[in-house]
Formats: C-alpha cells, sequence, structure tokens
C-alpha cells in the first residue's frame, strides 16, 4: 500500500492524533499543557503554525502559547484580544461544524482589530481550495457540556495558519481538528482543575503552617505567662470546668494542675462571689473576686474572661486570665478604712456614723397619718430584732421573733441606694414607695411604753480636759482610747460605737425601749469611771449621756442634735464635783 494513500493517511494522523493528546493529558501544570496542545497541532494535525487563546478571568483572551515559528511566538505571545473582538471573529466567516473559517475575502476586516495575529506572504490562490496567507480557521474549545446538550464555556480559542499540503482541510482534516480541540479543552480544564488543587493545597499547607505556629506561639504565651491564665470548658453538663491551667495559676493558689482538672472556678471561688462568676462566664469581661487556695485562705484576684468562639460552632471555651491583686485590695481596705474610721481608736468616725444612721431613716415626713403604713412596718420587723442583726441582750425576744439579718463586717446589713434596707418578704404594692423598707419609730413620751426603736447615747467625758493639761495630750489619747476599748465591749455585737470628735463618742443601738436605753446608758457610764492607768498614774474619767431617738423624717444630723441637746440637760443637771465620778 501505498504511503499516500487516503486510509493510511488517517492511520498516521490517527496515531500522532493519539500521541499529542496522551502528551496533553502528562503535562506536569497548565502552561506544560498550553504548549503542548499548541505544539499538537503543528506535530499531529498538519499545520505550520498554532496559537492557544486562553480566555482570562475577565473575559478577555491571552495568547497562551505559540507554536512554527519563534519570530511570531516572541511578537505576540502574551498579548490579549477583547472578548468582544473575538466574539465578532467567531460570528463571522463560515461554520464547519465547530470550526469557524474566515476567507481572506471577508477576513480583510479583521486587519486593524485588537486580537493579536501575524501576517504571512505568499502568492494568490491558483485553484479553489488552495489555501490563502489571510484565511483565517479558529477552532473553539468548551468545557464539556450536559449530553445532548448546549456547549459548555469557552475555555479558548485554537488559532491554526498554513496547512503543510497548502490546501484547506478537507472533511478527515475537519473532523480531526474538532476532535483535537475537544480533547485539548478537556486537557486544559483538568490542568486548570489541577493547578487549581495545586494552590488550594499549598494555602492549604500554609495555612496549616500558620496555625500550628500559631498554637506553638499561644502555648508558650500561655505556659510562661508571669500571671495566671486557664482554659475552660463552655456550655454542656461541663460548663465551666478547666481544662488546663498554666504554672502561674497553680503557684497562685498553691495546687497542683492535675489537682486543678478537677474543678471548675465555681468551686473555687468565695460564695460570695457566685453570682459575680457566673456573670462574667456567660458576658465575658472582668472582674475582682476571690479564689481558694489549697489552705483554705482566699486570695484576692482580677479575673479577666473571653470568650473563645467558631464562626459556625459558636462559643467553644472560655480561656481565663487570673491575676493577683491581694496587695492592691489590701492597700484599697485599708484607705477605706482610714476614711471612715478614727485613726486614733480604730471607731467609726463622724463621717461613718452619719451613713450608718441615714441609712436606716427614709424621708416619710413626721406628720404622716397612722395607719395601714405603721401596722405594716409592725408587721414585718419583729420589736426585738435590731437592724444589725442581732437580738435585744437588754430584753428577752418573744418566741416569734424572726431569725437574725445578715449583717457585714461593719456590723451593717445591705441597704439600696437610697439607705433603705430591704425586707425581702415582700409587701402588697398597695403600701407604695415605703412597702420595702423597715421604718424607724422612736417611743412616745417620757415612759417606756413598750415601743422599741433606735436610741442614740451621745456620750460625752467629764473632766478629759484637765488630764490633757496636766499630763499631756499623749496621756489624754491613751485614756482615749482606753474609753473607746470599754464601750466596744460593753455594747452587742451589732451596735455601732463612733468617735464623733473630741471627746464625744456616740452608741447606736436599735431594738431598745427607753428603759433599756437609760439602763445602757448607766452600764456605759460605770464602764468608763472606773481608773484608768497611763505610765503608773491613775487617772478617772466621768461621763455624760444624752439619749436621743431615730425616727424617719428625721436627717442624721437632727438626730445627733436632738441626743447632744439632752447629753447637755444631763450634764447641767448633776452637780460638777459628782460629774467626773459619775
Amino acid at each position: 500500500m501505498e504511503t499516500d494513500q487516503e486510509p493510511y493517511v488517517r492511520l498516521a494522523t490517527l496515531r500522532q492524533l493519539h500521541q499529542v493528546m496522551a502528551d496533553m493529558n502528562t503535562a506536569r501544570s497548565l502552561a506544560d499543557t498550553l504548549q503542548t496542545v499548541a505544539d499538537g497541532v503543528v506535530n499531529g494535525l498538519g499545520y505550520e503554525l498554532a496559537c492557544v487563546n486562553l480566555v482570562r478571568p475577565d473575559g478577555d483572551l491571552v495568547v497562551a502559547a505559540f507554536a512554527g515559528n519563534s519570530a511570531a511566538e516572541a511578537l505576540i505571545t502574551g498579548r490579549v484580544g477583547s472578548r468582544d473582538s473575538w466574539e465578532r471573529r467567531l460570528a463571522m466567516g463560515e461554520a464547519w461544524g465547530d470550526l469557524v473559517f474566515i476567507p481572506h475575502t471577508e477576513g480583510w476586516v479583521l486587519d486593524d482589530d485588537d486580537v493579536p495575529q501575524w501576517y504571512t506572504d505568499g502568492p494568490a490562490p491558483r485553484f479553489e481550495d488552495e489555501w490563502h496567507p489571510s484565511d483565517r480557521l479558529f477552532a473553539p474549545m468548551f468545557t464539556p457540556g450536559v449530553p445532548g446538550g448546549t456547549c459548555g464555556e469557552l475555555i479558548g480559542v485554537l488559532s491554526v495558519d498554513r496547512p503543510r499540503n497548502g490546501r484547506r482541510p478537507g472533511a478527515w482534516g475537519k473532523e480531526a481538528l474538532q476532535m483535537y480541540a475537544f480533547q485539548a479543552a478537556i486537557a486544559i480544564s483538568n490542568a486548570r482543575l489541577r493547578a487549581n488543587m495545586q494552590r488550594a493545597l499549598v494555602r492549604l499547607e500554609r495555612e496549616q503552617q500558620a496555625l500550628r505556629a500559631s498554637e506553638e506561639s499561644f502555648r508558650q504565651a500561655f505556659e510562661y505567662a508571669p500571671s495566671g491564665m486557664a482554659i475552660a470548658e463552655m456550655g454542656g453538663d461541663q460548663h465551666g470546668r478547666i481544662l488546663r491551667t498554666n504554672d502561674a495559676l497553680c503557684r497562685l493558689l498553691g495546687r497542683p494542675a492535675s489537682a486543678m482538672r478537677r474543678y471548675s472556678f465555681a468551686d473555687l471561688v468565695h460564695p460570695e462571689d457566685v453570682g459575680t462568676l457566673l456573670r462574667t462566664s456567660a458576658e465575658g469581661g472582668r472582674t475582682e473576686l476571690r479564689l481558694a487556695r489549697r489552705d483554705g485562705t482566699y486570695l484576692w484576684v482580677s479575673l479577666r474572661n473571653s470568650v473563645v468562639a467558631d464562626a459556625t460552632d459558636g462559643p467553644r471555651f472560655l480561656l481565663t486570665h487570673v491575676e493577683d491583686i491581694e496587695e492592691r485590695k489590701r492597700r484599697e481596705l485599708q484607705l477605706a478604712h482610714r476614711a471612715s474610721h478614727d485613726s486614733l481608736t480604730g471607731l467609726p468616725n463622724s463621717a461613718e456614723l452619719r451613713a450608718r444612721l441615714s441609712a436606716r431613716l427614709c424621708q416619710r415626713p413626721q406628720t404622716a397619718a397612722p395607719g395601714l403604713v405603721e401596722s405594716v412596718d409592725a408587721a414585718y420587723v419583729p420589736a426585738q430584732l435590731d437592724p444589725f442583726g442581732t437580738h435585744d441582750q437588754y430584753t428577752t425576744a418573744p418566741a416569734s421573733s424572726s431569725a437574725p439579718v445578715p449583717v457585714t463586717d461593719g456590723g451593717i446589713q445591705p441597704y439600696d441606694a437610697n439607705g433603705h434596707g430591704f425586707d425581702f418578704r415582700g409587701a402588697p404594692e398597695v403600701y407604695g414607695a415605703y412597702d420595702h423598707h423597715v421604718h424607724t419609730v422612736a417611743p412616745e413620751g417620757e415612759h417606756d411604753d413598750g415601743t422599741k426603736g433606735l436610741a442614740v447615747l451621745f456620750c460625752d467625758l467629764d473632766g478629759f480636759k484637765s488630764i490633757n493639761d496636766r499630763f499631756g495630750h499623749n496621756a489624754g489619747d491613751a485614756v482615749l482610747i482606753e474609753v473607746a476599748r470599754r464601750l466596744g465591749g460593753a455594747v452587742r455585737d451589732g451596735d455601732t460605737v463612733a468617735r464623733l470628735g473630741g471627746d464625744e463618742f456616740v452608741v447606736l443601738a436599735d431594738g431598745l425601749g427607753r428603759a433599756d436605753a437609760q439602763d445602757l446608758a448607766v452600764r456605759l457610764r460605770n464602764e468608763i469611771i472606773q481608773p484608768i492607768r497611763v505610765d503608773g498614774r491613775v487617772m478617772r474619767v466621768g461621763a455624760s449621756f444624752g439619749i436621743g431617738w431615730a425616727q424617719c423624717g428625721m436627717t442624721a444630723d437632727e438626730v445627733l442634735k436632738s441626743a447632744d441637746e439632752r447629753m447637755y440637760i444631763e450634764k447641767r443637771s448633776r452637780p460638777k464635783q459628782h460629774r467626773r465620778a459619775g
């Protein structure tokens, strides 16, 4: 069989096509695939020139590969043609199946558009199917479409020129070019997919490296932080359980890391600070509270929570930063104590006395008509229960009296922003604005009628000035300190003993009747008049007491003034020579 016979030519072409298609599908990168496509046209389909125009993301087409002529390759590779110009070309000429052939008789109008192109010289056609140098043949490449449907998306155009036999392709040549363009589109799509996958893998690897580096940085920052840090579980049955702690927190609380993982912060926090902890755990933010150490003591810490959340799964865990503020808290408490207590005797000072007294008083006018409000007051608070949480030790409380109200370290029960105490048993709304307040009432008349109230005993020392004049201020200070100690030891735990200034003291004692208050004044005077030994000398002072009564509708200054006036009445009523001896 002669080698120029048609069957042999087709078989050789098929072999060449098979080889170039195999080369296309084994290329290592998108750039290699594109160049293999262009080379395959020249090596397998019998064209001298071939160009691959690839669609860019913006829609325009760029010359991505060229084969057959190095000069033309250097001239147009990388140049871009607009999508509109390419759409115009693919709509012109003759449709050879999926191919587009633009003869030289029509293509002259395209010489000046923006599509990169090359020009070849040659004689005019001598016969009808001879290839003219200005003829153009394009093979559009589409992504695979739905079987039986339309083609997919345009991904590029193959441009071919100068068939080696000098003739326009016949039926077999057209079919071969169409088939080749179809396979080239698949190869380019696969190469793009591989390139995208490679870029994604590279990006993923970089992200994983960055994540590992970030995790290592976090681990080091967490483990070696100078202040305490912990990671706690968030949500579910184990909410708040400590998952991990650093060495600083273990040292701070005196507990090993293995033991810390058995606790939640709710197990370690001071009972009074549980509510504060729960609010901070739910909302994040910063707060100050006390945590239990292994030895049973409590440590003031600044606790800052950060909710670490996932964009899809929501909150994941709680990152807690714990800072030791024990020393700062101690200084704050010392400053607060100094501001509210007398520096010499350690008793509450005048400002603190007025604050405690004002906390028991409201602005209800004294002229308020008796009736429903008073009956509510009487029903809410047993007469023998004083506001500082203790029963009257001077009279016997009835068996039905309520349990003592919890008190603070200063001997005062909690109050609201207006200085009113709360009774949590509640009152019907018909009692108006005073239904939450335990009104302070005073005994009426000069005789004991059984009414219990808040007694204010104003004490002024007799003979103190002569001690200061004879023995000096140091001796006077020692006397004041001893008097303060005796007064504090003679009253109930819930009562208040304050130094008003100079040699004046005030005692607040709730739940007393008139006779009870008078008995208390006598006992306090008897304590004060006992001899006081200072630097080997025995000294004596007397005391005058005035008993006033706090009552809602009065101010603290009015109450103190009333007790002060009664004290001076009592002082003047006793002979001067007996005042010092009591």
